[in-house]
């Protein structure tokens, strides 16, 4: 078995490798494409997650609370006195901000001095982490000109001096808040779905346009042999690109990478388990490789639009938001994200890695019963 899938694989390598411009394609436009997006890539929120921590629990506390969460930036997600859970939450991507308000919050303000709020982000988003901060500034000024002042003045009938709000930003994960950070980390994730896409894709297509399925069918080979010899080089060429993009990242632009890269490679292998069952299937589908090229690219782009990488997931309609957790490029963005700035383990990143899992071997089982219905 194995000799004959060793032939398939080197057949395949000799294929894609044997002309310059598919060895440019494979590995200078991902270099090329991350440097460009590196330097050039912005954009805006809404609906931030929020986790509120109310030690002091007084009308001033909640007031301040309830002016975070009616601005319409900002979606209350929990509200509890555990640092722990809300840390949990900030690093499982569940919540984009931490709002601390410490025991003595409305004290501190009838006695006319500064009382602090701590305002936790996290900054592995640097583009939301930089939003919310605007925003809470906003929120806290307006609530310290207005609402205090007010709530006090009807309290005593008179005018009297109160404290001002003192709002602490953090940052975590991305302390300077730096856009590359949160992009180049992405840019892996596209580039590794479109070449694997497109490889896979055109293979099996390119030897029905050449007439030469046929003939590969009839020789000893089993259609199982002949997948996996199609399919194994291109997964070798995604962890290379992986590999490429990282060192670019880490080498050029100084971006942290402070999880553990084999988890990022096990990631990755479930991650190409889905992209390389939807290109088999593409080429089950497509009678030339042009057909082939543009039935990728109606996928794609929906794809990388549907995956949080562009557009927050949370400011997209409920019906499309269901629609993102069949998209497995929305799992490995936060794979590799979290891997890369958050630093975190199998422990909290196991319900992607599953989702990706699951979804990989339901595409690739689709894919290879409908390709094998294809060449009987």
């Amino acid at each position: 078995m194995w000799e004959r899938v060793l032939t398939i694989l080197r057949k395949e390598f000799r294929s894609v490798f044997r002309d310059p411009r598919m060895r440019m394609v494979i590995f200078g436009v991902p270099i090329l494409q991350t440097l460009i997006f590196g330097y050039a890539v912005t954009m805006d929120v809404r609906h931030v997650q929020l986790v509120v921590v109310d030690r002091d629990n007084t009308p001033e506390s909640r007031a301040l609370v309830s002016r975070f969460t009616g601005s319409g930036y900002f979606d209350a997600l929990l509200q509890t006195n555990d640092e722990r859970q809300a840390q949990a939450l900030i690093d499982a991507a569940k919540a984009a901000a931490i709002l601390q308000v410490n025991a003595g919050f409305e004290e501190n303000l009838r006695a006319g001095k500064p009382a602090q709020v701590l305002l936790t982000v996290d900054g592995a988003d640097s583009n939301t982490a930089r939003l919310v901060l605007n925003y809470s500034a906003v929120i806290t000024a307006s609530y310290g000109d207005s609402i205090v002042l007010d709530q006090a003045s009807r309290r005593l009938g008179r005018p009297v001096a109160v404290g001002s709000v003192d709002l602490r930003p953090r940052a975590w994960f991305n302390e300077n808040l730096e856009s590359r950070n949160y992009f180049v980390p992405g840019v892996m994730a596209i580039l590794v779905m479109l070449i694997s896409l497109m490889l896979t894709g055109m293979a099996v297509v390119r030897e029905k346009e050449a007439g030469t399925i046929e003939q590969i069918m009839v020789t000893p080979i089993r259609r199982t042999e002949f997948i996996i010899g199609k399919c194994a080089p291109f997964a070798v060429i995604g962890f290379i690109d992986v590999a490429l993009v990282t060192a670019v990242g880490v080498y050029w632009f100084d971006i942290p990478i402070r999880g553990s890269f084999p988890l990022l490679l096990l990631g990755t292998s479930f991650f190409l388990l889905s992209t390389l069952g939807i290109g088999l299937f593409i080429s089950t589908v497509s009678h030339t490789q042009q057909q082939a090229m543009m039935t990728t690219f109606f996928f794609f782009f929906p794809a990388m639009l549907l995956s949080g990488f562009i557009y927050p997931i949370a400011n997209m309609p409920t019906v499309v938001q269901w629609l993102t957790y069949l998209n497995p490029l929305r799992y490995f963005l936060v794979i590799i994200r979290s891997v890369f700035l958050k630093g975190v383990g199998l422990g909290i990143l196991w319900p992607q890695m599953l989702a990706l899992l699951v979804i990989g071997i339901c595409v690739m089982g689709f894919a290879v019963g409908r390709f094998r219905k294809t060449v009987a």
